[in-house]
Formats: C-alpha cells, structure tokens, sequence
C-alpha cells in the first residue's frame, strides 16, 4: 500500500511501515516493524518549509535533494549524483539493509540500518569521543553519553550530505570500510534525516535550521574565567578575586565548584563555610566579576530536597534492587530532567536558592548523567527506558536552566554543561569535554574533539585549560603544557581556567562525611601559580584575547546566523582545498583567523599550511603569499603561530 501527500510517501511492505518526508532542506526517514509511526520529533523540532517538493509513487525530492525506494532500498541523489545507498544483499545471504528485533511484550524494538560505505569518504562530527580518530572513517562509536564522551549524532560526509540519526536511544555507529551501520538496542521507531548542499557551510545551516540555531554567546564573558578544583570556603574565592584585582587583571567570572553545598541535591550554601553568600556577591559585582556555581543533578536522601524530588516521582529510577544510581561520597539518585514538572521543581530550588543573591550562571556538572554501572536497560526515565531516550537528558537538563531563566528575564545566559545532544546549542549551553588527563597527547586528542563538536552543531564549546587531572603545577613539563593549552584556549569561544592541580591540599576537616569541609582540593591553579616566567606569557595572550574582542563577537554572531561554529574546520572555511579535509592540527577561529595550537612537549616550531592568499603572522606582522602550502614556522615557548587572513 502507497499513500501519498504534498510532502510525504508512505509505503507499507508487509511486515514494515515506511515513511519519506521533505523535512525542511532535507529528507526525513522513519520506520517500523508494526504499527503507527510515531509523531516523536526528537532533534527535529524547529522544523522550516520544504521548498519544490516532488512526490512520487516511489520517491520524494526537496532542495535538490532525493530519495528513491528501489526493490525495498533506499538511495540518496543530488541530481544524477548518488550521496549513498542502502546496502544490497544477494538473495543467497537472506539479509536485508533495515533489520528489527522485536523484544516480546512490548512495541519498542532493536534496529539495524546499514548503507554501502564508499572509499575514500571522508567523515567528521557525531560529537566528542577520546579513542576516536579526527577523520571517523573506520571508528566504531557508543551511541551514549559518559564523562568525557559527547554523543551528537550528526555526521558530515565529504560527498557532500550531512545524516542525522534522530534517536536517543543507546547504541552504535558504525563506520566500516565494508559497511556504514546505525544500531539502537531499544527503540520504537528508526528516524534519520539526510540533508545535501554544495558546500559543508551550507549543509550546516541546513541542519541547525530544522535542530536550532545556538543561542547568544554574551559578549559581557568574552574575557577570562577563573576556576579550580576547589574554593573551599568564601574568604578563598574572595582572596583569589581581590588579588585578580589588586594586579589589574580583569576577570569576567570566577567559578565555585562542587561541595560547596552540605549534601548533594541541597543546592544551597553550607553556611559554615559559606556564612555570607550575598556580601561575598556584592563584592564581586563591585569588582565587575560575575559568578557561576556548580550544580549536580544528584539527590542524596539525606538532603533536605529529597522528599520533595522521591515523593512527587521526579527522580530517574531503577528497574530493580535499590534506587542509588549513582555512588560519589554518597549512594545518589538523579533527578529526572525528562519530567517536565521535575525540571520546574529543580529550577524552583535553584532560584530560591541562588537567586535571591542575583546568582544566574550554573555549572551543570554531572550532565550526562553520569551512572556509576552503565548496564542502561536498568534505569528508567519519565519519557520511558534510558535505553530508548537516554541520550536526550543532557539536551533537557540544560533546558531545565535556560527555560526559567529566559521565564525570569536573565540578561546574557550562558551556562557551563558538561554533556549535549542535538540542539543543546539552544538552550545556552557552554559544553565543556569532562574529566580529561593533562598530557600533550590529551591535547591533541582535544583538538580532534573540538573540531568534530562543531561540527555536529555545538559551537559554544571548551576544554579544561591544561587538562583536568595530573598536572603538578612545579613540573616543568606540565607548566610548558598548561603555557600550550592557555595559548589555544585564547582562540576557543571562551577562556577557562580550570583543572585539579597536584599537590592536592586536602580537605579542611576530617571524620566528617558532609559539607563543605569534606571533600579534597587540589593545588593553586591561578596565573600566577605556575612562576613568573608563565605568569608573564599568559598575561600576554590575555592581552590577545583582550583586543580580539570586537573578532569574537562577530564570529559569535556568525555562529548564531550560520551553523558554523567559531573552531572551524579547514575545509569549513576553505572547501576546494582538498587537502583541508584532513587537517587534523590546525583549524579556523572565525573566517580570518588560522590557530596552529603547538601540541608536542619541547617543540620550538611546526609546519602549518596555508591555503592560497595572503597571510600576516600574528606575531610580527610578516605577510606571506601561498598558493597552497606547508611554511615551517619558529614557535618559542611564548608564541603560538597565528596567521591572519588578509584577502
């Protein structure tokens, strides 16, 4: 049975229901092995019009775009041109492209989806994952989220489509050089869309057109951040902002960080060591400093909010054995962000809490969420199984924030998260890439992810400065590391310090298992603490940052209009320079600005490639006239290469 409309061809094969739809400047596809499609749009909520749309009894074309069912297969076309196909069998294997599994007792389902893989393609985007390589050609991906590891499924083809997989279901993704796979352990419907353009630019606007477009990023937070694991008391955040200011250094924000509170959950100040919250905020608003505090989702039953969060079922819950799901200085459930009325709950406590101090800038820590045992057919949402809709929480915890402060009118939103999925970018989402080790290998890895989060449409995105755990702050190599990853930092949408810096200090008390006192800190993590040497050099690149302030803000805006983040890819920027599409170390700030981060311990300079035009060195102002070539560049511990586009 075929069923046509305006925009949309249905088919029913016997044991599967399918369903092509122009999607605004893309092809929507969603199937089934039973029963009505699903109206579930997932990522797909900002959906535009269609334009020239062609239905026939076995296609539909939009934007120059088509699909065409072919014997039971699926097949993508600009034109004559084929992007990719589903996979083709012989009947001898008795094998098919869609696969299900149906799990017996219930309408949800494992899928299988499975295209031709093509040579040479190249593939990038789908988030932040540390064991995967720049270029994901011959990557096998979790379709989950952890600490460190962001799925945002959208994948950017070098044959020129971008694919959506628009499901949060736990899963894989595969890209073989055999086979191109999608699998979902539990799902209720498979719903993917493709979209194609002439170049990655306007693929990307193609996408956040139909998944939204990010929101601002305030010009007022251009400058730096401070943070460290941790401030332990008020008088120790206070003392670091007075001395910022006592040597002229401006800060825009400085962090308070976990434990702050007496339990998890509280979201509220432990006064022993928080005895004034609003003098401490009245005098950081006097010293123009703004302030963020992070906030876990995690409830601990000794909290004073968990009764309200247990009782009215606004807490994420097990399937089986004890509600604990998560175990971290207490056995801990999280709150349930896919509720609706759990989200307004959680606001509710954020805003009596802080923001009877003008407090409006949180940390959303803990975001993915972050279970303690990852087996996720045990836990259970409000939207249903966490195996089917897991990796849609940290979209909707961000959403949690952004809603009630749009709702209150807070100027300049922008909150620090550390997961996403497709369209966080909405909901003032700063992603940060979690709990990384401090290595010249980490930071290269950092770079592959930053570029790839772009990519698959998060442009507000950071890493720890220096990465987040095992940097001694007397080691020289960790000292030329932190100089390195300041550097780049200066060229990411915003500059943080942050990371837990050994020697550790300790706790402030002991033989007590709460509050504030509790919990360890690691060593100083300010400009200074690292000898005056560095202390000099980062003081510099802040003067960078500083007088690219008007650059920022117009590649913010860009952001915002195009899709196109502010870390671009090469080939972003450059799409007929094939040799861009694998530039795996360098990339694009902006339209103008080519950052060429030095990531090897000792090294003094690096070759960077120029594509053809005129380029000014950032140092010295050197003009140099390439037709699209490799420059060995000097690269002294105070100077990281920045050429400057200038026609």
């Amino acid at each position: 049975m075929v069923k046509k409309t305006a925009t949309s061809l249905t088919v029913n094969l016997g044991a599967e229901t399918l369903r092509i739809e122009a999607w605004g400047h893309g092809i929507r596809v969603r199937a089934v092995p039973m029963g009505a499609i699903p109206e579930t749009d997932w990522a797909l909520d900002q959906k535009t019009e269609s334009e020239n749309v062609t239905v026939t009894d076995n296609s539909v074309e939009t934007a120059g775009l088509r699909c065409e069912l072919w014997d039971g297969r699926l097949h993508f076309f600009t034109g004559d041109k084929l992007l990719f196909e589903e996979q083709s069998y012989p009947w001898s294997l008795h094998n098919r492209a869609r696969v299900y599994k149906t799990h017996t007792g219930s309408d949800s389902f494992e899928a299988h989806i499975k295209f031709e893989a093509y040579d040479e393609e190249v593939l990038h985007g789908m988030g932040q994952y540390r064991n995967a390589r720049y270029n994901l050609k011959g990557c096998t991906l979790e379709l989950a989220q952890r600490n460190s590891q962001i799925s945002v499924p959208f994948l950017l083809s070098s044959r020129g489509y971008g694919f959506l997989w628009n499901n949060p279901a736990i899963g894989t993704a595969t890209f073989a050089e055999n086979v191109t796979e999608w699998h979902s352990y539990s799902t209720k419907c498979v719903d993917y869309w493709v979209t194609a353009a002439q170049t990655p630019a306007e693929i990307l606007k193609n996408y956040v057109d139909v998944t939204g477009h990010a929101s601002p990023l305030p010009e007022s937070l251009y400058g730096l951040w401070q943070c460290k694991l941790r401030y332990r008391t008020q008088e120790e955040l206070l003392e670091t902002a007075r001395e910022y200011h006592r040597r002229g250094i401006k800060l825009d924000v400085i962090v308070i960080d976990f434990f702050h509170w007496i339990y998890q959950g509280d979201w509220d100040f432990d006064p022993e060591y928080w005895p004034d919250p609003q003098a401490m905020m009245d005098e950081l608003k006097e010293m123009g400093i703004r302030l963020m505090v992070s906030v876990w989702p995690t409830v601990d039953p000794r909290s004073k909010n968990y009764r309200g969060f247990a009782e009215n079922g606004y807490l994420i819950r097990t399937e089986r054995g004890m509600p604990a799901v998560m175990d971290f200085n207490g056995q801990v459930g999280f709150y349930d962000a896919t509720n609706p009325d759990a989200r307004a709950f959680a606001y509710g406590i954020l805003k009596q809490n802080y923001g009877k101090y003008g407090i409006d800038m949180f940390w959303l820590d803990e975001a993915e969420p972050e279970y303690t045992v990852t087996d996720y057919d045990h836990y259970r949402q409000y939207i249903g199984s966490t195996l089917e809709t897991g990796n849609f929480y940290p979209r909707l915890h961000s959403m949690m924030v952004y809603d009630g402060q749009k709702a209150d009118a807070v100027p300049d939103i922008l909150n620090l998260v550390r997961c996403a999925w497709v369209g966080s970018q909405r909901y003032g989402a700063l992603v940060w890439s979690g709990d990384i080790e401090s290595s010249f290998r980490e930071m290269k890895v950092q770079l592959h992810n930053g570029l790839n989060m772009g990519v698959a449409g998060i442009p507000w995105w950071i890493s720890d400065t220096g990465g987040f755990y095992g940097g001694n702050i007397h080691d020289a190599e960790f000292r030329e590391l932190l100089v390195r990853w300041y550097q780049w930092a200066v060229y990411m949408p915003v500059l943080r310090m942050h990371g837990d810096r050994q020697p550790n200090i300790g706790a402030l008390v002991t033989g007590t298992d709460h509050g504030g006192g509790f919990c360890s800190s690691g060593a100083d993590n300010e400009l200074w603490s690292y000898g005056e040497e560095v202390y000099e050099i980062l003081k510099y690149y802040l003067g960078i940052r500083e007088k690219m302030k008007p650059y920022i803000k117009k590649t913010a805006e860009e952001a915002v209009d195009t899709g196109l983040p502010m870390m671009r890819a090469m080939y972003l920027v450059f799409p007929e320079d094939k040799r861009c599409l694998e530039l795996d170390d360098q990339y694009m700030f902006g339209s103008d600005c080519l950052v060429a981060p030095v990531t090897e311990y000792g090294a003094r300079e690096r070759k960077v490639y120029l594509p053809a035009g005129i380029w000014r060195a950032e140092n010295n102002g050197d003009l140099t006239e390439s037709s699209g070539e490799y420059v060995m560049v000097s690269a002294p511990l105070n100077y990281m290469p920045v050429f400057w586009k200038e026609k």
